[in-house]
């Protein structure tokens, strides 16, 4: 999401004429007083692409926002959490998912309990919070995060008209009260939330069930994005950069559009088979009496090197317990011969650990229902 968000705003930012210059000042002062998260990052220049990779931490809060049709709801939880890499330089983009159930010390804030389950950084420190875990947790330097609520999934899902997924079993999660028979179908708003939230009526009912759910939510996200040309539609822009100003919280390093035009102008190029969704590798397992995740340390560094060093990566394992495989979606035609810029000595492209599941944007992979 913050990725699209960056690319509809440089969409923005490169128009002309008086209406342009309304719609900017509209969604600039659109946007959530600021978190700011002590990022040791330097900015992006204010015109041009980043010349370096960056990397933004999007958490998907689960409190509801305040809004009452989500019912009362308790603690406020980063039951998202992803670590999205972008580079220039290799010409690639890679997003992280962290299971919610991770056992991992919570670090940076105000109150340091100790290890506990990942998706309780939120609750103990916010946003910068949030950063300085993942951080800890990874050995990455995150310069740039956002926080979105459930209105803000239902009002980008609608700018954007929806997104084709592929259900090879029906979904019945009696606990959200979500059915979705077999088939394809286009979600948007409530049922792209819900679909989104689903953990009971998908795989194996687990969290990670959910993940590899949702990356197949995403990967059709950019391949619409990609193929239908959908950011040179001034209204669907408009739409779009409203709902996330109004329904995301960003670092205080993020707030500025000139930032987000920079980092949109290196993702814009970025070949959808350059594009990965890959889940924090780990298993089941128990700590101090409680269930949940237990890392893979081995394995994690052989990601987060790859990220360190900016290289391509990979996928070798499979892409999740909740969904099966589908097709391979071949690279739109692109609208200009410009051929992106690789650097000559951009690292050679790292095979991660079959451990690791996930997938490229080019897989059309399928939701799988119930198995348990």
């Amino acid at each position: 999401m913050v990725s699209l968000l960056a690319s509809v705003l440089a969409v923005v930012l490169a128009s002309t004429g008086s209406i342009a210059a309304i719609s900017i000042w509209q969604i600039a002062n659109s946007f959530k007083p600021g978190v700011d998260i002590e990022s040791e990052g330097e900015a992006p220049p204010t015109v041009g692409a980043i010349d370096g990779p960056v990397n933004i931490l999007l958490v998907g809060s689960d409190s509801g926002g305040g809004n009452p049709a989500y019912g009362e709801r308790g603690e406020n939880l980063n039951d998202v959490t992803i670590l999205l890499h972008i580079s220039p330089v290799s010409h690639s983009a890679i997003a992280v998912s962290f299971p919610r159930d991770l056992f991992v010390p919570i670090t940076g804030c105000k109150s340091s309990p100790g290890t506990r389950k990942i998706n309780e950084a939120l609750y103990n420190g916010g946003l910068a919070c949030a950063v300085s875990t993942v951080e800890g947790l990874t050995g990455l330097n995150i310069g740039y995060a956002a926080q979105i609520e459930f209105d803000g999934v239902i009002a980008m899902s609608q700018a954007l008209g929806g997104v084709e997924v592929c259900v090879a079993s029906p979904i019945h999660d009696l606990q959200i009260h979500f059915d979705l028979e077999a088939g394809k179908h286009t979600l948007k708003g409530w049922s792209a939330l819900m679909f989104l939230r689903s953990r009971h009526g998908v795989g194996d009912g687990s969290d990670t069930t959910r993940i590899s759910n949702q990356q197949l939510f995403l990967s059709a996200m950019m391949r619409k994005v990609k193929s239908e040309e959908v950011l040179t539609n001034p209204i669907t822009v408009y739409s779009l950069a409203q709902a996330a100003a109004k329904n995301m919280t960003l670092s205080t390093s993020l707030q500025s559009l000139d930032t987000m035009a920079s980092m949109a102008l290196a993702v814009k190029d970025i070949p959808l088979a350059n594009i990965a969704f890959v889940t924090y590798p780990g298993g089941s397992g128990t700590f101090n009496g409680q269930n949940g995740v237990l890392p893979r340390p081995a394995d994690a560094q052989v990601l987060m090197d790859a990220i360190a060093k900016d290289a391509p990566i990979v996928v070798t394992g499979d892409a999740g317990g909740g969904v099966v495989a589908g097709d391979h979606v071949s690279e739109p035609t692109p609208t200009s011969s410009a051929s992106p810029t690789i650097e000559p000595d951009t690292p050679a492209p790292v095979q991660l650990p079959s451990t690791i599941s996930g997938q490229q944007a080019t897989e059309e992979t399928c939701t799988a229902g119930q198995t348990f």
